[in-house]
């Protein structure tokens, strides 16, 4: 049996958008039987929520979707750089804050989630943190979209 794949998701404090990705595309790869092969984890480029849940708000939007949000926020480590194949950022920022970081053997890994979004729109999956529900239900949707895509991707190549 192959080693799994290793994929990281990364927003600015682990709480809403890169939780949300780490259990939403688990919950759709255990529905296609594809987690086995897979190693799923969400981090933040800022420490100030670590150990936290994510945001009641984002629990809350998935929870009506059928998802159960279980990580705590931690953030990224330099070690995650060797450790995961593969590394999305859910913003410009975020992906800006991981290359800084990253050595340059594992640039390759790090790339913008919505790159996957088969709907045209901006390059960054928006921070609900500071706005109403409707930003969390559309948070939830872009995620859904982009993990359907990055599973029919790993799929593929298997």
């Amino acid at each position: 049996m192959s080693d799994p794949t290793r994929i990281l998701f990364v927003c600015l404090g682990n709480i809403c958008r890169s939780p949300t990705a780490e259990g939403v595309f688990r919950a759709l790869a255990e529905r296609r039987e594809m987690a086995a092969g897979l190693v799923i984890d969400s981090a933040g480029t800022g420490g100030w929520h670590v150990g936290e849940p994510a945001d009641r708000r984002m629990q809350a939007a998935c929870r009506q979707r059928g998802y159960t949000l279980t990580s705590r926020a931690r953030q990224v480590a330099d070690a995650d750089f060797e450790r995961f194949d593969l590394i999305f950022a859910m913003d410009r920022d975020n992906e800006r804050d991981l290359l800084a970081r990253c050595p340059d053997a594992h640039r390759a890994k790090i790339r913008l989630f919505r790159e996957l979004d088969p709907e045209p729109g901006s390059p960054d999956l928006p921070d609900p943190y500071y706005g109403g529900p409707e930003g969390f239900e559309e948070v939830v949707n872009i995620v859904e979209r982009c993990s359907k895509r990055l599973l029919d991707e790993l799929a593929s190549h298997r």
